[in-house]
């Protein structure tokens, strides 16, 4: 309970409570816009927040993550273009709305949505993630080592690319973590007679490449496209009928929403497509989604935003990132100093609660902004991107050079950028590279402890339940997809014998 008042106390700093509602306010304009989202955003801030205190600094970062998942659904039902890829269900049903002079009444439905499920996720943050990490806190290094190879395993699952690709992306991702000393035998690896890479490469320039300077080099190819945006008078809270029909909706994409944001690497974006497809497999009139229906948007809605507290469970509580934003928060945890997991609870518990509550501070506050701001915050949508682009750029490459003074860094990100690119032209998701960079390091730091603790005997690692059983996971999480897919293609042809 201490904790848990300490954490409070040092967010009712006002300095800091005005820093907060200024990240809710940037963030909103950050999810609104479209080809911008919270990954892009939270990694080109990432390095202006290094000379904060831990505090302030993580604090501001969720805030952008949370603001910016909310902020996506007005795009999406103004202009039927999702502000970041988690609203993209909420074009479904929003748009639709909109076009029938409702957007008022659809913004609502989505902000009380939002609100609702951000706030649930939350409370089950504050409860699942000490829970999560004093199970944690028995773990050994080789524990660890097989938490970490389960959680790259899981990279095969995330981003748009292929589950090949994906773990090809993510491999490189571990590669590149190899830069550098190694702890252990102090050896320098790959640094290739520059004195700078001897501590390896930074994660901020590598964010702040794959996610900004990519993502600029993309948008650089739809010069051309053109938005159309519905207008509206007034945003409208939800009716009686509304409340009594998206009730359980909410309340079942919040769980939703939760779980799937616990899952390592999962994110908002399969949570809002899991929630939309619940909400009209249990609603009672599913012709009317994809036509107008409130159901939907606050299937998608609860479920988006409910995913960022779930996904900050497996990021503070065992340091493996539950979203592709969270990677980038996690990032900014170690460039503070701060080791997430068990310790984090013990060592450092009043920081711990104090994100828990600026993540609920900031929730409480999209009633406010998403009510009385959104039809201002829409207009930013039209901002052309000849000029968004080019301060995305300036952004960027001083936020590179901003943390340690080092046009290395500038050479990183821009060398990062160009990678993220191509990448994404061939079908290969950044994301995994992304998340390989940070877990690399810990795989690599765990596996040696491991072998000193086990004395060189690698296969006594087996002998460990819970080792055994992350390995287990692992297996099933890379080869159980492809078992199931050949067992039904077998069974198939049975089924068409017996027509």
């Amino acid at each position: 309970m201490e904790p848990l008042i300490a954490g409070l106390v040092a967010l009712m700093d006002p300095n800091l409570l005005v820093l907060l509602f200024a990240a809710t306010l940037g963030g909103v304009i950050i999810g609104a816009l479209p080809g911008l989202n919270a990954t892009t955003g939270a990694a080109l801030l990432l390095p202006f927040t290094i000379t904060m205190d831990p505090i302030p600094a993580i604090a501001i970062l969720t805030t952008i993550y949370c603001a910016a998942t909310f902020a996506g659904a007005i795009t999406a039902i103004l202009i039927n273009t999702p502000g970041t890829s988690a609203s993209a269900t909420t074009c479904l049903d929003g748009y639709p709305l909109a076009q029938r002079g409702e957007a008022g009444r659809a913004l609502g439905m989505a902000t009380i949505s939002s609100t609702i499920g951000g706030i649930i996720s939350v409370i089950c943050l504050m409860l699942a993630a000490p829970l999560m990490a004093r199970m944690a806190y028995n773990f050994a290094p080789p524990e660890y080592f097989a938490l970490t190879v389960f959680g790259i395993s899981m990279l095969a699952t995330i981003g748009d690319g292929t589950p090949l690709k994906n773990i090809i992306a993510g491999a490189f991702g571990v590669l590149l973590a190899t830069v550098g000393k190694d702890l252990l035998t102090t050896v320098e690896r790959f640094t290739f007679g520059f004195n700078e890479l001897s501590e390896g490469i930074g994660f901020v320039p590598v964010m702040i490449g794959i996610f900004g300077i990519s993502e600029l080099l993309v948008q650089a190819e739809r010069l051309s496209v053109e938005r159309r945006q519905v207008f509206m008078k007034t945003i409208k809270l939800p009716s009686r009928a509304d409340y009594a029909r998206v009730w359980k909706t909410i309340l079942r994409s919040s769980g939703i929403g939760t779980f799937i944001g616990i899952l390592p690497a999962e994110g908002a974006t399969v949570a809002s497509m899991i929630g939309y497809n619940e909400a009209r497999r249990w609603s009672k009139t599913p012709e009317e989604f994809g036509k107008g229906s409130v159901e939907g948007i606050a299937g998608s809605e609860a479920a988006n935003n409910s995913a960022t507290g779930g996904a900050m469970v497996p990021t503070l509580a065992l340091g493996i990132p539950g979203s592709p934003t969270a990677a980038v928060i996690l990032a900014g945890l170690m460039v503070h100093g701060l080791q997430p997991g068990p310790t984090m609870f013990t060592e450092q518990a009043e920081f711990a609660y104090a994100i828990f509550w600026s993540m609920l501070l900031v929730n409480v506050m999209f009633i406010f902004v998403g009510l009385f701001g959104a039809k201002i915050f829409a207009r930013v949508t039209f901002v052309p991107v000849q000029i968004l682009w080019p301060i995305v750029f300036t952004f960027s490459i001083v936020g590179a050079y901003a943390l340690d003074q080092s046009m290395l860094d500038v050479y990183i990100a821009i060398g990062a950028g160009v990678i993220g690119y191509f990448m994404r032209r061939f079908g290969y998701s950044v994301v995994p590279l992304a998340i390989g960079l940070i877990l690399g390091g810990m795989l690599e730091k765990r596996l040696g402890q491991s072998l000193i603790m086990l004395d060189d005997q690698w296969w006594l690692m087996f002998t460990r339940p819970l080792t055994l059983l992350f390995f287990v996971l692992t297996i099933l999480a890379l080869f159980g997809p492809l078992f199931w897919r050949r067992l039904f293609n077998q069974r198939d042809p049975m089924v068409s014998t017996g027509e």
